[in-house]
Formats: C-alpha cells, structure tokens, sequence
C-alpha cells in the first residue's frame, strides 16, 4: 500500500498538521484575548472622552457666567454705583422728571451733601473697600391721593439708585394731601485720600 510507503512523509505532515492547529487555537486564544483588553481600554478612553468634554462643557459655562456677572458688576459699578460727578445730574434729572410724570411739580428742591462713609470691616479699611458720598434730596408738593401713590411708585420703580427715605403726609379739608418727601442715594468716591485710606 501507498501509505506504508509514504509512512514518513505522512507522519511529518500529521505532526505539521497537529502543531498548525495546536498554533492556530493558540494564537487564536491569545489574539481574542488582546482584543477583549484593547475594546477593554478604547471604553475606557471614551468614557474618559466623554468625562473630558463634559468638564470642558461645565468649565465654558463656568466662564460664560462668570463674564456675565463680571460684565454686570462693571455695568452697575460704571452706572448705577458711580461718582458723584458722573451720575449726580442724571439722578436730579430723573426725580424731576418723575415729579412731572405724577403731576407733582415741587416749587423748590433741597439738596444735603452728607459727607463720605466708608465701609470697614475689624479693626481697619481693607484694600479694596469703597467709600461712599451721600446726597439728599428733599421737596414738598402738594395733589391727590393717586398723584402721591403714582409719585411714589415712579421713585420705586426708578433705575436710578434713589432711596425714599422719609415720607410725611398731612392731608386738608378739601382732600388734597401735602406730602413731604426726602430721598436720598449714595455715590462711589474714587478721590484720591480716599483710595490711600483704603490701601
């Protein structure tokens, strides 16, 4: 028979064929195994991606909340909390305007200039701290009931920074109601003995 006279080569072909599978199992075994730890650490790359862009999401809003509130402390610090110089006739202005608006034009106006407070915090001024110059306005007028509410409610709802600090109400007999009136609002002061006492 043929296969007794090829008995060698068909030996080494087996023993071939037996390492080939035995390599083959192997390989196949070790190869699947690195490809479980290689999807193993590409999830894990992508989690840690996705954690990356989620921080930098959070981080922008952050920021754009923190120009937001940065841009809105310029705007009321330039505005509505600036000097005296800068806003002092825009606030006359604005109570006299609102005195026409209710129909309650005062004959006179009197201003008071109370000087500067500063805010200290223990024993002495911080760096940074901001003093403030007071000014007061007071007027009498005289109308009606609605006249004086609407007054009032304009001065509230005011965007100037005006503080009603004093209402005094008399009313006559024939129902007109005399309303005495002091407002007051405060200013930032940037003079310059004031910034050195602060530093």
């Amino acid at each position: 028979m043929i296969w007794r006279e090829k008995r060698v080569l068909l030996i080494i072909l087996g023993a071939l064929l037996l390492a080939n599978t035995v390599f083959f199992f192997t390989y196949r075994v070790q190869y699947q195994s690195r490809l479980d730890d290689l999807d193993k650490r590409m999830e894990a790359v992508e989690s840690d991606l996705a954690q990356a862009h989620r921080a930098r999401l959070n981080a922008e809003t952050t920021l754009q909340s923190y120009r937001t509130v940065e841009k809105d402390v310029a705007e009321i610090f330039a505005q509505n909390w600036s000097t005296e110089r800068e806003r002092l006739t825009a606030m006359i202005t604005e109570v006299k305007r609102l005195a026409v608006a209710s129909g309650l034009v005062p004959p006179t106006y009197t201003f008071a200039h109370t000087g500067v407070k500063r805010a200290v915090t223990g024993s002495r001024a911080r760096k940074g701290d901001v003093g403030a110059n007071e000014v007061a306005i007071s007027f009498v007028v005289q109308g009606s009931y609605e006249q004086v509410r609407r007054l009032i409610n304009l001065l509230e709802l005011s965007r100037q920074f005006v503080i009603i600090q004093r209402i005094g109400l008399t009313s006559s007999d024939d129902h007109t109601l005399t309303l005495n009136l002091g407002l007051k609002t405060l200013f930032r002061d940037d003079t310059p003995d004031a910034v050195s006492d602060r530093s």
